[in-house]
């Protein structure tokens, strides 16, 4: 069974591994399936295979699992996200914890406390504060649209249809048009329809993503818990269009407290190094996590689920332990959110962060909150962090990391080792890459608590917290 292409049928769906993938066993090898879930029966199409495992895509259900259910969203199997819809939450809850559990024995390898149970978010949907839509003159036709046509020729001759949705997995060139997306409050799905109709109606040009020609690019939305919402139209070249449009949105939803236009020129979509321009109301808008207040601008980083932001700090909170008298060091801070967070139990607060524009914003949101006891710099740890920096602002008493999902430089976690800090929490969105860290780590730490929080319903993306102690 080492080719491709192998169709295999009746195939009994065991388990979930790693980034959502159903296990199946055939012959001894361990077969990945996206989009089955355990109990399933099913048929399958392997599309990569090695000696001792395989890939394969979901061809059909011949017997669906008892505890399978009805995806709640039309665009479900199209669109990237929310791919876990078909499985109860609490099931999902409970595969999550696993996948940490096994991540951590598996990879880490070294002696665990008992694991937490899973902290579940209280909603499943409507629970994100930012959503980026793409437009594109090339609308995605869907599988099931498709099948309606008899052959190549026909589907080739369809006129090409205008969209403003999500950029469909796998083909970068490809955006699925979206009429509803559960993953964020109102007023998201009517600005985002409205806005697409007008342009519409407007003769107003939909970007090729192909061939890089067009106007309008991507809209970028945030609502915060207070209220406030951002809007960031995003448009590949200023033009006369722009203030008619932007007006039109303004009158439409006056409820808009930050709008935003950004002009990209590049063939990519980020704008980390473009600098949004106001046209109505504030550059930023106001997040409350607690009693603190964060100023979020169109290119911050900041937890994109705001409810339970707060009960994963809290958690980091509780595993540092404050009392008061420690000097706290914030690892990759972004901006000083956790800090912040943790400051009123603090002595001192020390936020370390390489984006010198997040530091900039971890000053005013410290500045926000009245606090004088937290500082914040802009470089590499393994610069800053030295003999001469701690003799001015003294050394770790408690060191918190939250690094990105490929985990820690084993750099910084030398560096970490070398600093001996009493006390250290690690927050991590892949227990993967944090498994490989603590298997450093504890050369001279011992894993005292750990503590998974679901951050993303209906995903199989899992944060874990985990604290340690120095030996």
């Amino acid at each position: 069974m080492r080719r491709k292409n192998v169709f295999l049928e009746n195939v009994e769906v065991l388990d979930f591994a790693a980034e959502g993938k159903a296990i199946a066993k055939q012959e001894g090898k361990i077969i990945f399936i996206q989009g089955a879930i355990p109990g399933d029966l099913v048929n399958i199409q392997l599309t990569k295979s090695k000696k001792d495992w395989a890939e394969a895509k979901l061809v059909k259900i011949v017997r669906p699992s008892a505890n399978r259910m009805t995806p709640f969203c039309s665009h479900f199997g199209n669109c990237g996200g929310c791919k876990w819809q078909m499985l109860p939450y609490s099931l999902q809850l409970q595969y999550k914890q696993n996948e940490v559990i096994q991540n951590l024995t598996r990879l880490g390898k070294i002696a665990l406390p008992e694991c937490s149970p899973i902290i579940g978010s209280e909603k499943e949907r409507y629970y994100r504060n930012k959503l980026e839509f793409t437009f594109s003159n090339k609308r995605y036709r869907t599988n099931e649209e498709l099948k309606n046509f008899s052959g190549k020729e026909e589907i080739y001759a369809l006129p090409a249809e205008p969209a403003l949705g999500f950029h469909v997995p796998k083909l970068f060139d490809k955006v699925l048009d979206i009429e509803t997306c559960y993953l964020m409050e109102e007023p998201t799905n009517a600005i985002r329809n409205v806005i697409k109709q007008f342009a519409l109606d407007q003769q107003m040009e939909f970007y090729d993503i192909k061939n890089h020609t067009g106007w309008l690019r991507n809209i970028m939305m945030r609502i915060a818990t207070t209220g406030e919402i951002m809007l960031n139209v995003i448009m590949a070249y200023d033009s006369i269009q722009k203030n008619v449009l932007l007006d039109f949105i303004h009158t439409q939803f006056p409820e808009i407290t930050a709008l935003l236009y950004t002009i990209n020129h590049k063939l990519n979509d980020s704008i980390y190094d473009l600098e949004p321009k106001v046209y109505k109301g504030n550059s930023y808008i106001l997040e409350k996590l607690e009693n603190f207040q964060f100023k979020i601008s169109a290119k911050s980083f900041f937890q994109t689920n705001t409810l339970q932001a707060e009960k994963l700090y809290q958690v980091t909170r509780s595993f540092a332990e404050l009392t008061g008298k420690e000097t706290v060091y914030d690892l990759y801070c972004g901006t000083g959110s956790i800090g912040i967070f943790c400051s009123k139990e603090a002595k001192k607060v020390i936020g370390v962060e390489l984006i010198e524009e997040a530091i900039t914003d971890a000053k005013e949101n410290a500045a926000l909150n009245n606090l004088t006891h937290c500082s914040f710099f802009a470089g590499d740890v393994l610069d800053i962090c030295t003999e001469d920096f701690f003799a001015v602002h003294g050394k770790p008493d408690v060191l918190i990391t939250d690094p990105p999902r490929a985990g820690m430089h084993q750099k910084l976690v030398e560096k970490i080792l070398s600093i001996k800090a009493p006390l250290v929490v690690y927050v991590s969105c892949n227990s993967a890459t944090q498994a490989r860290d603590l298997q450093l780590l504890d050369a001279l730490y011992k894993v005292e608590k750990m503590q998974p929080v679901d951050m993303f319903p209906h995903t199989h993306h899992i944060e874990n917290v985990v604290q340690l102690k120095l030996r």
